[in-house]
């Protein structure tokens, strides 16, 4: 009994952990673009059709 003990427990922490970084990855938003990002976004995009 305490073998299995052994062996679910680190398995069953192991899944908790993975699931709390997914959980948190739907709570928190995306981190947002640096300002020089944007701006480089911005400026390399054409109104002008080629």
């Amino acid at each position: 009994m305490a073998v299995l003990l052994a062996v679910c427990i680190p398995a069953l922490m192991l899944g908790v952990v993975l699931a709390l970084g997914r959980y948190e990855e739907l709570l928190l938003p995306p981190p947002a673009e640096s300002a020089d990002a944007a701006r480089d976004a911005a400026e390399n995009t054409s109104t002008t059709p080629l």
